[in-house]
């Protein structure tokens, strides 16, 4: 199984937009990233997102470019300060390939409970727009398979 983590891309600021919706360079980024996914033939049954503007125009753009089985969906659980564990209990009984898009510091603590099994661990530098894949083994171990940040492919 194969677990993909986003941080929304960049967003316009709360001044400039209440809603936060993403910025020109937030889309391009995404874009790219997204591109470069569907190079690694990924693919997911669904996509669940935090229900911020940012994160679902994010998962819109991924949507867009790589094949999603079931579609988006608006889930708890994503938001910055909601505790690792919601999803990491969530993905146990999960079999299929997801995304979640969603925010710091939630993404970086929840990497951090399923590769370290302790969400106070640093694990991953996380980069606004960029996707981190992980993969369980047989084991039930989660790894690293691979992660793209939009400033790598400029």
């Amino acid at each position: 199984m194969h677990l993909y983590l986003v941080q929304h891309a960049e967003a316009l600021r709360e001044e400039v937009d209440p809603t936060r919706s993403l910025s020109e360079d937030g889309i391009e980024d995404i874009r790219k990233v997204a591109a470069f996914a569907k190079s690694m033939n990924m693919t997911a049954h669904q996509i669940f997102h935090s229900g911020k503007m940012r994160a679902l125009q994010t998962a819109q753009v991924i949507a867009d470019t790589v094949p999603i089985d079931m579609g988006i969906a608006e889930t708890d659980g994503l938001a910055p300060k909601d505790e690792p564990e919601i999803w990491a209990d969530r993905i146990d009984k999960l079999n299929n390939d997801v995304i979640l898009v969603g925010h710091l510091p939630h993404l970086a603590r929840l990497a951090s409970l399923l590769i370290r099994g302790d969400k106070n661990q640093s694990s991953v530098n996380f980069e606004m727009g960029g996707i981190l894949c992980l993969r369980k083994d047989d084991e039930g171990s989660w790894t690293v398979d691979w992660m793209m940040k939009p400033r790598m492919l400029k």
